[in-house]
């Protein structure tokens, strides 16, 4: 059974799972660590992760990377979350963590967090029938999601984590009374637009996760905290929360270590976690939260058996597509249209893939392109592609790391006009590999989009052949694809100039039985 390993860098600590996954069996996790770094306390004060936690990070990444190493994992992904996204010097973060682990570390944004924990949740207790509310605590953000019939409808991040609020606002112990009431209304800001967007749905449930999540329900359930496995969808009702929070901001922090269920590093930091819950019960009027072990971990570990590493690498995952279409549909793609340049954008990625050699998972960036670059057109027509790019690299994709967004950005820039350019912005700041990816599926985009230039369906179906040394395109139809032909012939000239290869486009009046398009 294929194995696979999820690193979260969060603010407050570094988690890391791996597990052996069967579709038919439930998860088999081989091992599962933790520990304290505290990143966030650098960075809510000073703006930077001081030299000091990098060490102390890149000394713990080292050994979790040994321990997964010898589990023969099929693929690994370690991400980065609120407190790196804030820091000013995440650049030379980034670079010694993937040093350190022998992978790439990726800074991932609000959204995609959201996703992710969302995916873990469902994946490790399912509610397919039901309207759930999650909320995660984590070091340096909160995030909450609304998930309708088993799919996440609404994401929202705030910076409202334990570590951020306990940095800024907290700083006597116990905290002044000035102090929590600063805070308890800072929260309440930075919630009140996410409350009102949400206070008219009826939550057959509220889940929790995260470290705060699991204090809070083992504190009031009395359960060790060496035992919070055994938390796991145990609840604590808002009165209880309500009565352990009035508690604890009156208590110094070596009394609230005594207190069950609150371990000694999570009591410096408990009580903004605690705020952040209540607010969000009281605000929405809940009556109680369930707590729940999964978390973005675990969200990773799905995600990654979903993709599968032997599955089809060239096409989205259905949610990415959903992410992908919901984005084109916000900015009045014609989806319609879309989505016949992308399934034969995806088709010819297939066939050409002997001359580009590119990895499979640049199909997805292609596809992600096809049906994402007229979105500039909601700003303007006239240069639209570059819109597009501008549209594409800022606005959140989730499922799509921040180096993937950008690639797609790219390859919207060029499905049009100009080719890639030392001079263009964006471009010159790829690496070599990037930019010879870039140019490389730039044509492949362009033939694709000229497949359905009149919009009226005419291509019924293509064929892409390499044949003696050069590549013929065979396009199916019973109607008139003149108009096609001419513009996948244009296309051509340019798969022409950067492959290097003869490009012929022929018209066929049967279509094959069968085809990728």
């Amino acid at each position: 059974m294929p194995r696979y390993a999820a690193i979260d860098i969060g603010s407050n600590s570094i988690r890391m799972l791996a597990a052996e996954v069967d579709p038919k069996l439930p998860r088999k996790t081989l091992v599962a660590e933790r520990q304290v770094t505290r990143i966030g306390s650098s960075v809510f004060t000073t703006g930077e992760v001081s030299r000091a936690t990098i060490e102390l990070v890149c000394g713990v990444l080292a050994k979790m990377a040994q321990t997964y190493k010898k589990l023969d994992v099929a693929a690994v992904r370690a991400v980065a979350t609120s407190a790196i996204r804030d820091a000013s010097n995440q650049a030379e973060f980034i670079e010694r963590a993937s040093d350190a682990i022998g992978a790439p570390v990726e800074i991932i944004s609000g959204q995609e967090e959201a996703r992710l924990i969302y995916l873990g949740v469902q994946d490790r207790w399912p509610h397919t029938r039901e309207r759930i509310l999650v909320v995660d605590v984590g070091g340096g953000s909160a995030e909450i999601i609304v998930g309708e019939d088993g799919e996440m409808s609404e994401a929202f991040s705030r910076q409202l984590g334990a570590v951020r609020l306990s940095e800024v606002f907290l700083k006597d112990d116990p905290p002044t009374e000035t102090q929590l009431r600063r805070m308890d209304d800072f929260i309440e800001q930075k919630l009140a637009t996410v409350l009102d967007r949400i206070r008219r749905k009826q939550f057959d449930r509220v889940i929790a996760t995260s470290a705060s999540a699991a204090a809070v329900v083992c504190a009031i359930n009395r359960i060790p905290r060496d035992r919070r496995e055994e938390a796991d969808r145990h609840r604590a009702t808002t009165s209880q929360i309500r009565k352990l929070y009035a508690n604890l901001v009156h208590m110094e922090v070596g009394a609230r270590r005594k207190v069950v269920g609150i371990g000694p590093r999570r009591a410096e930091i408990i009580v903004p976690g605690v705020a952040v819950y209540l607010h969000v019960l009281q605000g929405l009027g809940l009556p109680a939260l369930y707590y729940s072990t999964a978390g973005l971990r675990d969200g990773i570990i799905a995600d990654l058996a979903h993709r599968g590493i032997e599955r089809e690498a060239a096409r989205l995952s259905r949610e990415e597509r959903k992410s992908v279409e919901d984005m084109a549909r916000r900015f009045g793609v014609d989806l319609r249209h879309a989505r016949r340049i992308a399934s034969f954008a995806r088709t010819l990625f297939i066939s050409l893939q002997p001359l580009h050699r590119l990895p499979l998972s640049y199909g997805r960036l292609l596809e992600a392109a096809a049906l994402l670059r007229d979105t500039g057109h909601i700003i303007s027509d006239t240069a639209h592609h570059k819109h597009s790019q501008y549209i594409v690299a800022h606005s959140d994709l989730p499922g799509f790391t921040d180096y993937e967004r950008n690639l797609v950005a790219m390859l919207c820039r060029y499905h049009r006009k100009a080719m890639p350019m030392p001079k263009h912005v964006g471009y010159q700041s790829l690496t070599a590999d990037e930019r010879r990816a870039v140019l490389l599926l730039t044509p492949i985009l362009r033939i694709a989009d000229g497949l359905d230039r009149s919009r009226e369906r005419r291509v019924e179906g293509i064929d892409c052949q390499i044949r003696n040394g050069g590549v013929v395109l065979s396009i199916y139809s019973e109607q008139d694809t003149a108009l096609e032909q001419w513009a996948a012939e244009q296309a051509g000239e340019v798969f022409r100039q950067v492959y290097d290869k003869p490009f012929l486009v022929v018209h066929a009046s049967r279509t094959p039985n069968a085809t990728l398009a």
